[in-house]
């Protein structure tokens, strides 16, 4: 789970950085409606479902624990 929560951590922070890149150019208000519909959801998606890894990491780890 840690592998797969940090490599959607590290997913995200590429799109950011490319977005901020893309953002330079593009200045007009389709680029702030996008930002605003698009990227700023995913970003929100993105950590609800770090922090539900992070959960069903918890739970695994007791589920091993429990079976020992």
């Amino acid at each position: 789970m840690t592998g797969a929560r940090n490599r959607l951590y590290a997913l995200l922070q590429e799109l950011r950085s490319e977005w901020d890149q893309t953002r330079s150019f593009w200045t007009d208000a389709k680029a702030v409606e996008f930002e605003q519909q698009y990227l700023n959801e995913l970003t929100r998606q993105v950590h609800q479902a770090i922090a539900a890894l992070e959960t069903l990491e918890q739970i695994l780890q007791q589920m091993r624990r429990d079976c020992e």
